[in-house]
């Protein structure tokens, strides 16, 4: 690993425990995830002080597998990454501490990640970022539309109102008795059925880069109470439907404002295949370049995180020990 930077990153925003170790931001040695999906079927939703017992259990063992994996040692490591935010705090807090325990023991520069830039640079382990771009941000927690003229140069110029587009599958699931988490579920139905009923599009004007899904999902609630026989197949797909057409509308609104020929999608909503043959069929037809991670760096992985902080390592930007966790940190 002689004049190499390897990078061990941890990721705890939610209810993944996961740490991977990565060489010069793109070349992925080992990524262990470990996930609480099925702890928190049986609520519902992810319960925040059952998701931080889970990150204090695992932690330890998971950060021993990936270094196993990679065939790499503490010694050889560059520094120690970590997510400071966004997230649930009391998670967030299990992966901050660890990583400054590391960083001290080992006397390596310690260095904070956003989750979201986290999820951007997932879309560098599979091809350079090619500036400028326009990243599409679609996961349970945020739906944005940020600029990049370069590395770590983040522009927000598009937002949700309400409702992040994940949050909005997950809800609508629930009021169709589909399991936790629904995005999947939704996503699997849709693709039997057809978009046969009407619900409306939020398009909030012409020239607005900013998304709204409160009012589709109430749409959805009311279709519910006033259709007791409807079709699960048919509902997924005409709500999929609503969805997508304002998500990749405004996104390719965006690249044609900024006169952007590049496109990178992050967040787990990036996994719904809906999406992704939309959004390959756009770029086609509209001559622009599409970069979508794999399934695997779709949802919330540490890899992503070590991606990005090579970033921040080859500019000299590191945390002391006092790093704290912060549920809202903001990315601009």
């Amino acid at each position: 690993m002689k004049d190499k930077t390897v990078i061990l990153g941890i990721e705890t925003s939610c209810d993944e425990t996961s740490v991977s170790v990565v060489v010069n931001g793109e070349k992925v040695l080992s990524n262990v995830i470990s996930s609480q999906m099925e702890i928190h079927q049986a609520f519902g939703g992810v319960v925040p002080e059952v998701a931080s017992r889970r990150h204090v259990e695992r932690i330890t063992l998971i950060i021993e597998q990936a270094l196993t994996e990679a065939n790499v040692t503490k010694d050889q490591l560059s520094a120690i990454a970590v997510t400071q935010g966004p997230g649930l705090v009391g998670a967030l807090l299990i992966g901050v501490a660890a990583a400054k325990a590391l960083a001290f023991a080992l006397r390596i520069p310690l260095i904070p990640v956003h989750h979201i830039a986290g999820h951007i640079y997932a879309n560098h382990l599979v091809t350079p970022l090619r500036f400028p771009l326009i990243a599409l941000v679609v996961s349970g927690g945020h739906t944005e539309l940020i600029y990049m003229e370069d590395h770590m140069r983040f522009e927000r110029i598009g937002r949700t109102r309400d409702d992040a587009v994940g949050e909005a599958f997950d809800k609508v699931a629930r009021l169709m008795n589909l399991p936790y988490p629904g995005g999947p579920h939704i996503d699997r139905l849709a693709a039997q059925g057809s978009p046969a009923y009407p619900l409306p599009r939020a398009w909030l004007g012409k020239e607005s880069l900013d998304f709204s899904f409160s009012g589709l999902k109430s749409a959805v609630m009311q279709f519910i109470k006033q259709n007791e026989r409807y079709s699960e197949k048919n509902l997924a797909a005409s709500f999929q439907d609503a969805v997508l057409d304002v998500i990749v509308e405004k996104t390719f609104r965006a690249m044609e404002q900024r006169g952007v020929e590049h496109l990178v999608v992050a967040g787990g909503v990036a996994a719904n295949s809906g999406l992704r043959s939309r959004l390959h069929h756009r770029a086609k037809q509209n001559n622009r370049t599409l970069c979508i991670p794999p399934l695997e760096l779709c949802t919330d992985n540490a890899a992503m995180i070590a991606s990005a902080a090579y970033f921040f390592y080859d500019a000299e930007k590191k945390a002391d020990l006092e790093l704290n966790a912060v549920a809202n940190l903001p990315l601009v």
